[in-house]
């Protein structure tokens, strides 16, 4: 039997490494993976162009086109994905990460639920227009570097307000959810606080300024903002209904017998459509400042993570409505980020749809159910139908 056309682009995405991580060590380019995919649908009719990350030449966003560049910005039909992918541990798997393995009605391989194989699907199935005449192009945008800060997505929203138009009207982001469309999902950022005291020996609370017990002062301030957020504001339609804030991880002192000098917390805000990263970031910091105001400790700020906005499309949008048709699934909502608020800014209606589950995504054999292939290139296609032709 004969492997289909998008097996074979995602066996190939499969095989090339493009790992994000904080971690130099770890972190991965993923130039080759991309001009390998533009060779393929450049031998299908696509334009392609690859845009490098500003002072990354080996991590690229792409943006191939089918079809008449001059209805884009106001008609085209755009597929998005990003094709980095987290670290994995390839002694948790029972196969190679970097192989496209079939097995048990799955497709295993790292990024096969998140998000190569949704690339590979929509390369296929748009490349099925290209003898058609289209009224309006369909494009593929492939993006860098999302799982490590969206910095491909916000590379593209800074060159479209520097130089041009937007690569489509509507888009369609293959995130796993199951087939289910997705037209809000929560902002996230993430803040480091460091409280800074002084040094001395524990047998004299007077010889130094305890960061621990100022930390303690201040943690009672951020969950009292916690609680407040969860009260503030809801929405139905969430897995959880409103706003969330958690002390993700703390650092402090070196020794029982020493007056710790130093305490870090990083902390993860998750907020609805309708909340800014920077009214909520002002509001934290204001509140731990006041509540170590007077105290022989001082905190400094970071952003851990500078943060991606809340997502919301409008329910009546036709790219919401036609993926509900197709799918014959109600729109939903989301808690996790995606990449959707940047190309909301760049003046595209998003929904966010794909055929992989996010219980799959970021875990050791990571796999696609081949259930989900055909359900997925019947929406595709239904969609390049009723925006392009």
């Amino acid at each position: 039997m004969s492997v289909p056309d998008w097996q074979q682009t995602l066996a190939e995405l499969i095989g090339h490494c493009t790992i994000s991580s904080g971690d130099p060590a770890l972190d991965c380019g993923n130039r080759e993976a991309v001009e390998a995919l533009a060779d393929r649908l450049d031998a299908r009719g696509f334009d392609c162009s690859i845009t490098a990350m500003p002072e990354r030449e080996d991590k690229v966003n792409l943006v191939a086109r089918l079809g008449p560049a001059e209805r884009a910005a106001e008609h085209g039909l755009v597929f998005a994905g990003h094709i980095d992918t987290v670290p994995c541990d390839a002694d948790g798997w029972d196969s190679d990460p970097f192989t496209l393995d079939e097995r048990e009605g799955r497709l295993f391989g790292l990024g096969s639920c998140d998000m190569k194989g949704f690339i590979a699907l929509a390369a296929g199935v748009a490349g099925e227009y290209a003898n058609h005449q289209l009224a309006a192009p369909v494009s593929l945008l492939v993006s860098a570097d999302e799982e490590c800060g969206m910095d491909g997505a916000r590379a593209l929203l800074m060159a479209q307000n520097d130089h041009g138009e937007r690569p489509g009207r509507f888009c369609v982001i293959g995130e796993p959810t199951g087939l289910q469309p997705i037209r809000r999902h929560k902002g996230i950022f993430m803040e480091t606080i460091e409280v800074h005291g002084a040094s001395g020996h524990s047998s004299n609370p007077a010889l130094g300024a305890n960061a621990i017990d100022a930390m303690h002062v201040a943690t009672t301030a951020i969950r009292q903002l916690r609680d407040e957020l969860a009260t503030r504001q809801q929405a139905d339609g969430f897995p959880v209904p409103h706003a969330t804030l958690n002390l993700g991880a703390i650092h402090g002192g070196d020794n029982a017998n020493r007056i710790p000098a130093r305490c870090r917390l990083d902390i993860d805000l998750r907020f609805l459509p309708g909340m800014t990263i920077d009214d909520l970031r002002a509001e934290l910091r204001e509140r731990v400042a006041a509540a170590l105001d007077g105290s022989d400790c001082t905190v400094e700020f970071r952003e851990l993570f500078t943060g991606t906005p809340a997502f919301e499309t409008a329910a009546d949008s036709p790219i919401v409505t036609a993926c509900e048709h197709l799918s014959g699934k109600p729109v939903g909502a989301v808690d996790f980020g995606t990449e959707g608020a940047f190309y909301s800014r760049m003046g595209m209606d998003s929904v966010v749809l794909g055929p992989g589950d996010i219980a799959q995504a970021h875990q050791p054999n990571e796999y696609l159910g081949l259930e989900r292939i055909e359900p997925m290139q019947k929406i595709l296609r239904g969609l390049v139908e009723r925006f392009c032709l």
